[in-house]
């Protein structure tokens, strides 16, 4: 009985160790009240810690959120407490505050990632956690930024995370005491204090696994290759390294990499100062599996040893100046058919037709965009079903858009401005998985219709914008997919505003310009705008109606130039970036603007506004583009203009200011045009236009009252290539100085005029919100007409002082300006010759120097130049023979006329010495003069009567009798008709062209 119990009991026992073995441990309670001390430390209002509690129904630490323990002893040996960001919240739910020393009593712990949150600093006391193993303190704020030296007491540890925190590093020796580091990334910590960076964090870790120092401002070393090759200690075992964002010289990185050759799998050199080809020495590299040299000034072609590469998955060498036959590039990556899953060669010089690169089966991702290719797609896609994105965007791609059908896995398709033609909407029904369609700026026609939507449920971005595609989409259809950027822009979706847009309720980017509707827009479209909106555009149609209050948006960029809205301006976000409202009727004041504090471009021009410019100025103090041109805004210029101190396009003109301009402007030094025409100013023009404003292209102060002479001052604009002081009240001479108009000679002809920003068609996709080129403009008298110029305004070189009381001779300097376009000095008190080289304007196409006192002969060497379209020197005193050319004897006489010395063609007064008349008169005899008029007797004139009644009638009588006969005149005629009106338009084309 008593061994029974004996044995019975040992069986008790052994079961009761089994089971307790089994069992989760409960944590110890000295460290479950230092997770407590630890918490209350913390700021949580995100509540992360709201299971750390000491109520009896949660004591077990080991259950709390982010605490690990270990299965046999209890002790808590992890802490994971980093912080997310929230899509619900649209925040970062995290932690701040201190982190408590009770961290101390937790002596087993060997992970602590603290990422992602914020705190007032990087304790010391972290360097005492003596079995620390894994250390993350990435992406966290700290208001006290330094790193403690303490931290190189931590010898156990093998990961080390600095990445992405606004840390400052001076002396990183505590660093290299760590020999036992396999992962270190300080990517985005500013290293350029630390000399030899480089080189020690290869050489003194040789466990190293991973290291990432991307963005660290790397200091270039002066250490030499020798050097570096002397250390024995290098990792065996490196296997990923990045040096991206250094801008490091390849002779800093190729001595060593190569020593790694064995191990590397992963290489980031990405935007750094690699240059010339790529190095040969990268086919060593056989077991790499990712290598990045996106943004360097790589040149040439790639090495046939980068067919080492059997097991590439990831190839980065976008944004460079690679040039090469792309059938030859895939072919040296043949070896590669079955592992290369990205491709991305954007942004290069490669040329070729599109290969087929279908027998790279593992393909996802193929990146091809802003290259040189031409040819047409492969003819076929069967292989390549596991393709998710495409980009094939900025080529010169032609022929039909292919079948795309078995291409079914496809998420993101790019081909914007290429010429591909033919439908798309049945190319698009198969791809169910499709989220990003980039299509614009092709040649593809078509209707699209529900029905070839209808499939695409997980579409969010749909670019179709500028091609000849029409919507054809019953106003009942409700789509399944919820988008964010829709462009439509050129394509066809009127008359009436498209009603299943009532169904998109989260788009961030709108674009329906000038897609020919003609209708109000409903009230729901205004009452769906979210704050999510950023890009609206709606220019260019016929769309009418009171705008209501926009209050939202995120930064938003607005459009809504050229249509034909009215009354008053509504209000927009604080936050609105750019404010298009150009071309509309709407009235009022502009005083809205004041609380437009983050605007950088604002377009009110020709519209019904007036009352006076606002007193604000000071509070727009980013803004960059300012047009309120051709409305009746009147008073004076206020002086808190000039706070607009990057202001670079001010126009005001055609309004009813008054007064002078405010001296205040003279502080926008970063105005490079600036047009105050056509309004009612007075003074004299400020000398500090030319002293302060040095970088102007283009000033305009016509028909706005300023007297007096022209400063001297403005010769210092030597950038400048229109100016316009026409219809003023100037007196005095021409400034011999005005050869110095550097910007108006033909060194710059060939450049553009202003640098294109803002809403665009550019190389960036729609989620940039690069849309719509919105370039500068100007009027130009021009031919007679005002004429608005923009994106040919930097070919257009103008001088126009006309119509002023300006004397003395036209400067001889005047011909140093070899670029202009027009001259035109017409209607002043100028006097003396033409100078003689005036030919060597040779871009002249408009010179107007009529109603002068102008004398001596016409230059010869006008009859040197080719390109003029208008020519006027009627009026003024010249004299002697017109020089003969084709160009001089094409105008009428009338750009001649008023000047009674002037002789030869085209003017019907000969020149003496002339040994042909022009219109030779008979010499005969009276005798035979009465003999030729013998004819001419009644008899004459009878028959001529007869002759002339019985053509008409027998023509046009036989018209009226018979009905085939008319009708095959009357087709003649409009034939005719039609031949006169063609040629008519085709020149006028021509002309406009020219002009």
């Amino acid at each position: 009985m008593g061994s029974v119990s004996m044995s019975s009991l040992v069986y008790f026992i052994c079961c009761i160790s089994l089971v307790s073995g089994m069992v989760e441990p409960r944590c110890i309670e000295r460290e479950r009240d230092a997770l407590l001390r630890l918490k209350n430390g913390f700021v949580d209002p995100y509540g992360l810690l709201s299971s750390w509690s000491d109520h009896t129904s949660s004591q077990d630490c080991c259950l709390w959120r982010g605490v690990g323990c270990s299965n046999r002893t209890g002790h808590v040996t992890m802490l994971d407490l980093h912080g997310y960001f929230s899509d619900d919240l649209d925040a970062v739910v995290k932690l701040s505050g201190d982190i408590n020393s009770s961290l101390l009593d937790l002596n087993h712990l060997s992970y602590l990632d603290l990422s992602f949150n914020s705190f007032t600093r990087i304790p010391a006391f972290v360097g005492s956690l003596s079995k620390l193993r894994h250390l993350n303190l990435s992406a966290i704020y700290f208001e006290v930024p330094d790193v403690p030296s303490q931290l190189g007491n931590l010898s156990n540890l093998m990961l080390l995370d600095l990445s992405y925190s606004p840390v400052v590093v001076d002396n990183i020796e505590w660093l290299y005491k760590l020999s036992s580091l396999e992962y270190i990334n300080f990517n985005a910590v500013d290293l350029s204090e630390s000399s030899n960076v480089l080189e020690n964090m290869i050489t003194r870790f040789p466990s190293l696994v991973e290291l990432h120092l991307g963005s660290c401002l790397i200091p270039i070393s002066s250490a030499s290759s020798s050097n570096l090759f002397s250390r024995t200690n290098f990792s065996k075992v490196l296997s990923v390294i990045d040096l991206s964002s250094n801008d490091l010289p390849s002779s800093m990185i190729y001595p060593w990499l190569f020593n790694f050759s064995n191990s590397l799998t992963d290489i980031n050199l990405s935007f750094n100062e690699l240059n010339d080809t790529i190095s040969e020495a990268f086919g060593s590299f056989t077991s790499l599996q990712k290598l990045d040299l996106t943004n360097n000034s790589l040149a040439g072609s790639i090495m046939t040893s980068f067919g080492n590469f059997s097991s590439l998955k990831l190839l980065y060498l976008g944004s460079n100046n690679l040039k090469q036959d792309l059938l030859s590039f895939f072919h040296i990556l043949e070896p590669a058919q079955k592992s290369l899953q990205v491709l991305d060669l954007s942004s290069n010089e490669l040329f070729g037709s599109l290969p087929d690169f279908t027998n790279f089966i593992a393909l996802k991702e193929l990146h091809l965009e802003d290259n040189e290719m031409k040819g047409t797609f492969p003819e076929r896609f069967e292989r390549v079903s596991n393709l998710v994105i495409l980009d094939l965007a900025d080529n010169q791609i032609t022929g039909l858009l292919p079948d795309l059908s078995a291409v079914s896995s496809l998420q993101e398709l790019y081909f914007e401005r290429n010429r591909l033609r033919g439908s798309l909407a049945d190319k698009i029904m198969p791809l169910f998985e499709l989220q990003m369609l980039g299509a614009s700026a092709n040649l593809l026609n078509g209707t699209i219709s529900e029905i070839h939507l209808s499939n695409l449920s997980n579409l969010v971005y749909l670019d179709l914008a500028y091609n000849f595609l029409v919507f054809d989409i019953d106003p009942d259809w409700s789509p399944t997919f919820s988008l964010d950027v829709m462009s439509f822009s050129s394509c066809k979706l009127g008359p009436s505003f498209p009603i299943w847009l009532q169904s998109q309720k989260n788009f961030s980017i709108l674009d329906i310009s000038d897609t020919q509707i003609n209708d109000s827009v409903p009230d729901w479209f205004w009452d769906q705008l979210t704050p999510n909106l950023r890009y609206l555009n709606l220019s260019y149609n016929q769309i009418h109606g009171i705008i209501p209050d926009l209050m939202y948006g995120n930064y938003p960029f607005i459009d809504l130039r050229s249509n034909n809205f009215y009354g008053l301006v509504p209000l927009f976000p604080s936050t609105t970036k750019i404010l298009v409202l150009r071309d509309n009727m709407f009235s009022g004041s502009i005083s809205f603007l004041c609380s437009l504090i983050e605007i950088f471009r604002l377009d009110l021009s020709i519209n019904q506004l007036s009352g006076e410019l606002p007193d604000c100025w000071m509070n727009l103090t980013g803004l960059y583009y300012l047009n309120l041109e051709s409305n009746s805004i009147s008073g004076k210029i206020p002086t808190s203009m000039g706070s607009l101190l990057f202001m670079a396009m001010l126009s005001l003109r055609s309004n009813k200011l008054t007064g002078e301009l405010p001296s205040s402007l003279k502080n926008c030094t970063m105005l490079v045009l600036l047009d105050v025409g056509e309004n009612s100013l007075s003074g004299r023009i400020p000398a500090w236009i030319g002293t302060s404003l040095t970088l102007l292209r283009a000033l305009s102060l016509t028909s706005s009252g300023f007297h007096g002479a022209i400063p001297k001052s403005l010769c210092r604009l030597s950038s400048l290539q229109i100016l316009d002081l026409s219809v003023n009240n100037l007196s005095g001479t021409i400034p011999t100085c005005i050869g110095n108009f550097k910007g108006m000679t033909n060194e710059t002809i060939a450049y553009p005029f202003f640098g294109q920003t803002g809403l665009g068609l550019a190389r960036t996709r729609l989620t940039n919100i690069n849309r719509d080129t919105y370039p500068f403009e100007a009027f130009l008298q021009w031919k007679g007409r005002k004429l608005a110029y923009s994106n040919t305004l930097g070919l257009a070189t103008t001088l126009d002082l006309s119509s002023n009381n300006l004397n003395g001779s036209i400067p001889v300097d005047i011909t140093n300006l070899t670029g202009l376009v027009a001259l035109n000095l017409s209607r002043n008190n100028l006097s003396s010759q033409i100078p003689q080289d005036i030919g060597s304007l040779r871009w002249l196409d408009f010179l107007d120097l009529s109603r002068n006192h102008l004398d001596g002969g016409i230059p010869t060497s006008l009859s040197e130049l080719t390109n003029f379209g208008f020519l006027d020197l009627s009026y003024n005193n010249l004299s002697g023979r017109i020089p003969t050319s084709t160009q001089l004897q094409s105008f009428n006489a009338s750009s001649y006329t008023g000047n009674p010395a002037l002789c030869g063609l085209p003017l019907l007064n000969t020149c003496p010495g002339d040994s042909v008349p022009r219109n030779p008169t008979p010499t005969v005899e009276s005798d035979d003069i009465r003999y030729q008029d013998k004819f001419i007797t009644r008899g004459f004139f009878i028959c001529l009567s007869i002759g002339l009644a019985s053509g008409f009638w027998g023509f046009f009588g036989a018209l009226i009798l018979s009905n085939s006969w008319r009708r095959t005149y009357m087709k003649f005629l409009e034939h005719v008709t039609d031949w006169i009106y063609v040629k008519i338009a085709v020149n006028y084309n021509r002309l406009l062209r020219r002009s």
